[in-house]
């Protein structure tokens, strides 16, 4: 917490002070042999400035000593009121609230998704998985990019500011309550660490990690990443298909939430349905009929996809229905069939 409040500056000055009055009281005692009581006082006037007497006339090398004590504090004093003005003025104080805020806040979230980095593929990840209800932590180093976040949509983001390589920084962020993990750190190194650190932290956590070469794919996976993405390839492959195949791209945009009328993708387990709707067909579900939307797949208990299940296959434990619809539909979807 300290280090990320970046106190360092206040924790300076407030050596300095100390050191300031330790060394007035002994100069005092030693060169003008006053009392620990009488050298504090003399110490506090002459930090002050405020002119009160002497407790008794110096010798000369009292003088010397006062003179060159002076010219010291006058410069520990300027940098005090500087960084005092910073903290209580300049917002650093009410940015160090609301760390301490936001640390509290993640102390008390599970099942949340981990972000490091807030770049252009963590920053849309955040916004895409904000959008669908999730909880998200976000671990980013720059104080800047955040701010600016804050303040374009108007809230507290909860974010840890701090190297996403390192095992404390990720334990501040929740990594043993946290569901997933997505890393999309501009460097692939950085991301293989990462992940290396969050499987041992939380075995059973999905970890999502960005690649930016081929060859570190294979080390990502390796290190204990469930799923690598690589956006330059995609972002070719998109490319070449909006040639090819504009309409299926077109369509897939929707379904991605890019195009004018966004599409939603839902998941329903066997195990979400209501008790009364268990065991029955697809058929018999007849979920185009009461919500809108459609089932397009589904994901059997062995892990076997199915593109367009029979309407008279029934989902059994470990059994996941795909589901395509509109906002609204999905929605339907959950208030009609989930429990």
């Amino acid at each position: 917490m300290w280090k990320r409040a970046n106190l360092s500056r206040l924790m300076l000055a407030i050596i300095l002070t100390v050191l300031s009055l330790g060394i007035g009281m002994a100069g005092f005692m030693l060169i003008e042999g006053y009392s620990f009581l009488e050298a504090f006082y003399m110490t506090i006037i002459t930090v002050s400035t405020t002119g009160f007497g002497e407790v008794r006339p110096l010798s000369g090398g009292g003088r010397l000593f006062v003179s060159i004590y002076i010219m010291y504090n006058l410069v520990v004093v300027a940098y005090l009121v500087s960084v005092l003005t910073q903290y209580l003025f300049d917002g650093e104080l009410r940015n160090l609230l609301k760390m301490f805020m936001t640390d509290q806040e993640i102390r008390h979230i599970q099942g949340h998704v981990i972000v490091c980095g807030f770049g252009r593929n963590g920053s849309k990840a955040y916004h895409e998985l904000r959008a669908n209800g999730a909880k998200v932590v976000i671990i980013e180093q720059s104080q800047e990019l955040m701010r600016a976040l804050a303040d374009t949509i108007g809230d507290t983001v909860p974010v840890v500011f701090g190297d996403a390589t390192a095992d404390e920084t990720l334990r501040q962020a929740g990594i043993e309550r946290a569901r997933a993990l997505i890393s999309a750190l501009p460097k692939d190194a950085d991301n293989v660490f990462v992940t290396l650190t969050a499987r041992e932290l939380n075995p059973q956590l999905k970890i999502i990690a960005r690649a930016s070469l081929k060859t570190s794919e294979s080390k990502l996976l390796r290190a204990g990443a469930d799923s690598v993405v690589m956006p330059d390839e995609i972002g070719g492959s998109h490319m070449a298909n909006l040639v090819m195949r504009p309409e299926v791209i077109r369509f897939l945009e929707m379904i991605s939430g890019l195009g004018p009328n966004r599409l939603r993708l839902e998941e329903l387990a066997y195990h979400d349905l209501q008790p009364e709707l268990r065991g029955r067909s697809i058929r018999e579900l007849d979920v185009r009929s009461r919500t809108g939307a459609t089932v397009i797949g589904l994901k059997d208990h062995a892990g076997q996809f199915q593109v367009s299940p029979a309407a008279d296959f029934r989902p059994a434990e470990g059994d996941v229905l795909l589901l395509l619809g509109t906002d609204e539909q999905i929605m339907a979807v959950v208030r009609e069939l989930r429990r």
